[in-house]
C-alpha cells in the first residue's frame, strides 16, 4: 500500500523532471541551479476537492425594496412574487455537473511535449528506457499516472498565448503597413490637391492671355484692313506702271528703227572712237597673272551681257497631250520571266544615293556619297562620263526632256545642270540654306524644280538662270518633288507628314492632302497621271485619287522606312525601295 502511494508522488516528480518545473520556468531552473546547488525534493499529495464543501455566497434582500413615491399595490405584490421566485432558485443550490474530460497519461504527455519542442534525441531516450523499465516490470506507473489538468491546461494556454503573439505581431506589422498607406495616400492627395491648384491658375492664366489676344487682334483688323486697300491700290499702280513701260519701250524701238532706216537710207556712219590707254611700258610682255585676269574679265563681261540678253522663260499655256492615257486601257500584262543577275558594277567609293535610266539610251547614270555621278553604258557597264563638281553628297539626278542634259542635287544647297555631250557643267543654281533632296525637269525642257531640309522648295529658270519662285508653306524638310506629267503641276512631299500640290506659273499651294502618321519620304505620280503614291518613314503606302484629291488606299508595308516609290510603265505595278527590302504590289483596277 506503500507503495502504491508513492507511485503518483514518483510520476510527479518524473514529471516536473521532465517539465523543469513548468515551461516557463525552464531558464529560471538552469540559473537557481548555478546559484544555490542541487534540489530537494518533497512528497507533496494531492487531494481531490469535495463539491459539497462548496459554499455559496448569499446575496442580500436590501436591493428588493420598494422605492419612494411609487407605492403602488399591484407594483408591490409584483416585485414581492419576484422576490419569492429568486429566494426559491437559491435554495435549491443546483450544481451542474463539470464536462468530463478524459486526463491524459504521463508517458503521452512527455511525449507529445518532446516532439512539440523538437527534442527527438531526448524522446529517444525517454521512449528506450521508459518501455524497457515497463517490460521488466520495475515500475507500475501506468496503472495509476495520470497527468494533472493543470500542466494540459498551462500548455494549451501557453499554445494559445503563442498564437495570441503571432497574431499580434501579424496585427502589427499590418497597422503599420496601414499607416505607411495613409502616409502615402496623404502626401499623394497632398501633390495632387496642389497639381489641381497650379492647373486651375495656369488655366486662368491662359483664358486671361487669350482674351488680351483677342482684343489685340481685334485691334488689329482695321489696320489690316487699311493695309489691304493700299494693297490693292498698289497693285494698280503696278499695273498702269508696267503698261507705261510697255508702251515707252514700244515708243524707243520704233525711233531706233527709224534712226537705222535713216542712216541706212543716207549713209551716214558714225565714226569710230578708239582710247588707247598710255603706258611707258608699251611693248612690254604679258605675263601669265595678267593673262588670266584678262581672260577671266573677258568671259565675266561675256555672261554678263549673255545674261542681260536673256529673258525669263514662258511657261507653255498648251501642253501636248501626254501619250500614256492609252497604258491603262490595253490592260496589258508583263510577261513572267526568269530574272538572274547580270552583272555587278562597282562605280562609287561611297554608298549610291540614286539610278536613273537615260529616257531613249541604254545608259544609266548614278549618284553616291562620294560627291561624283557616272553615266554607264548597258550591258556592260562601261563608264562613258564622270561628273566632278559638287563639294558634298549626290542627293537625287534627273534627265532632260530630250537626254542631252543632267540635273543634279546636292548636299552642298546647289543644283547643278552637265551637258552630257561634253561632261561638264555648265550652270549652279544657288539659294537654298540647306542640303536639296531632290530635282526634276519640267517636260518643256526650260524648268528645274528642286525641294530641300530649309522647308521650301523652288523654281529655277534655266534660260535666264535665276530662281522664279520660292515655295513657302511646309513647315519641316521638303523631301520629294515632281512635275505632274506634261503639266504645269507640282507635288512635293515633306516631312511634316503632308502632301502639296501646287501651280508652278503663280506658286501658290493650291490644295494639301492629310492622312500619313509619319514624314514622308518620296511620292510620285502614275504614268497616266490619275493617282498619287506616297511612303512614308513607317513604312506606310498611300494611294490617292488625284482626280478627286481623296485617299483611296493605305498599305502597311513596315517597319522599315520606305525610301522610294515609283509604278512600272503600265501602271499596274506598284514598287516601294524599304530600307531592308523591296516590294512590289501589284495594283488592282
Amino acid at each position: 500500500m506503500a507503495t502504491q502511494q508513492g507511485t503518483p508522488s514518483s510520476a510527479l516528480r518524473v514529471l516536473e523532471e521532465a517539465l523543469g518545473m513548468g515551461v516557463s520556468a525552464a531558464g529560471d531552473t538552469a540559473e537557481a541551479v548555478a546559484a544555490e546547488g542541487a534540489y530537494y525534493l518533497e512528497q507533496v499529495t494531492i487531494t481531490e476537492a469535495s463539491e459539497d464543501d462548496y459554499e455559496y455566497e448569499e446575496i442580500p434582500d436590501d436591493n428588493y425594496s420598494i422605492p419612494e413615491g411609487e407605492e403602488d399595490l399591484a407594483k408591490a405584490v409584483q416585485m414581492v412574487q419576484e422576490q419569492a421566485t429568486d429566494t426559491q432558485i437559491l435554495e435549491q443550490k443546483t450544481v451542474f455537473s463539470p464536462k468530463h474530460t478524459v486526463p491524459e497519461a504521463i508517458e503521452d504527455f512527455l511525449c507529445n511535449f518532446l516532439i512539440k519542442m523538437g527534442m527527438t534525441r531526448t524522446l529517444d531516450c525517454f521512449q528506450s528506457e521508459w518501455y524497457e523499465l515497463i517490460q521488466k516490470g520495475i515500475t507500475e506507473l501506468r496503472d495509476g499516472g495520470i497527468v494533472p489538468d493543470v500542466y494540459t491546461q498551462n500548455m494549451l494556454l501557453e499554445n494559445e498565448n503563442k498564437i495570441l503573439k503571432k497574431d499580434l505581431k501579424h496585427y502589427k506589422q499590418a497597422a503599420d503597413k496601414a499607416r505607411e498607406d495613409l502616409l502615402k495616400t496623404q502626401k499623394e492627395r497632398d501633390f495632387h490637391r496642389m497639381h489641381h491648384k497650379r492647373i486651375v491658375q495656369e488655366k486662368n492664366k491662359l483664358i486671361n492671355d487669350l482674351k488680351r489676344l483677342k482684343l489685340h487682334y481685334a485691334s488689329y483688323e482695321p489696320a489690316i484692313r487699311v493695309l489691304h486697300e493700299k494693297h490693292h491700290a498698289l497693285l494698280k499702280q503696278k499695273m498702269l506702271t508696267s503698261l507705261e513701260r510697255d508702251r515707252a519701250i514700244g515708243q524707243i524701238s520704233g525711233l531706233q528703227e527709224t534712226l537705222k532706216h535713216m542712216e541706212i537710207g543716207h549713209g551716214y556712219h558714225a565714226p569710230e572712237f578708239r582710247v588707247v590707254p598710255t603706258c611707258r611700258k608699251e611693248n612690254a610682255p604679258e605675263g601669265p597673272t595678267q593673262k588670266g585676269l584678262r581672260e577671266a574679265r573677258e568671259q565675266s563681261k561675256c555672261k554678263a551681257k549673255a545674261k542681260a540678253n536673256t529673258k525669263d522663260s514662258e511657261f507653255p499655256t498648251h501642253m501636248q497631250p501626254n501619250p500614256n492615257l492609252d497604258l491603262g486601257k490595253e490592260n496589258l500584262c508583263p510577261a513572267k520571266f526568269d530574272y538572274k543577275l547580270n552583272n555587278i558594277f562597282r562605280l562609287h567609293e561611297l554608298p549610291v544615293s540614286c539610278i536613273v535610266m537615260h529616257p531613249h539610251k541604254d545608259l544609266l547614270v548614278s549618284c553616291g556619297e562620294d560627291r561624283v555621278w557616272k553615266m554607264v553604258g548597258l550591258p556592260k557597264g562601261n563608264v562613258l562620263l564622270t561628273g566632278l563638281g559638287h563639294t558634298d553628297w549626290l542627293s537625287n539626278c534627273c534627265f532632260h526632256p530630250s537626254g542631252n542634259k543632267l540635273a543634279t542635287s546636292s548636299g552642298d544647297t546647289t543644283v547643278k545642270l552637265w551637258d552630257l555631250s561634253k561632261g561638264n557643267c555648265i550652270l549652279t543654281f544657288e539659294g537654298h540654306t540647306h542640303a536639296v533632296w531632290s530635282c526634276t525637269w519640267h517636260s518643256c525642257g526650260d524648268f528645274v524644280a528642286s525641294s530641300s531640309l530649309d522647308t521650301t522648295s523652288k523654281i529655277w529658270d534655266v534660260n535666264s538662270e535665276r530662281c522664279r519662285y520660292t515655295l513657302y508653306g511646309h513647315t519641316d524638310s521638303v523631301n520629294s518633288i515632281e512635275f505632274f506629267p506634261y503639266s504645269n503641276t507640282l507635288l512635293t512631299g515633306s516631312a511634316d507628314k503632308s502632301l502639296s500640290i501646287w501651280d508652278a506659273r503663280t506658286g501658290k499651294c493650291e490644295q494639301s492632302l492629310y492622312g500619313h502618321m509619319h514624314s514622308i519620304n518620296d511620292a510620285t505620280f502614275t504614268p497616266r497621271g490619275h493617282m498619287i503614291a506616297s511612303c512614308d518613314a513607317c513604312g506606310v503606302t498611300k494611294l490617292w485619287d488625284f482626280r478627286k484629291l481623296l485617299p483611296m488606299v493605305s498599305i502597311d508595308v513596315g517597319p522599315s522606312p520606305g525610301n522610294e516609290v515609283t509604278f512600272d510603265s503600265s501602271a499596274i505595278y506598284l514598287i516601294v525601295l524599304l530600307l531592308r527590302k523591296l516590294s512590289k504590289l501589284k495594283m488592282e483596277e
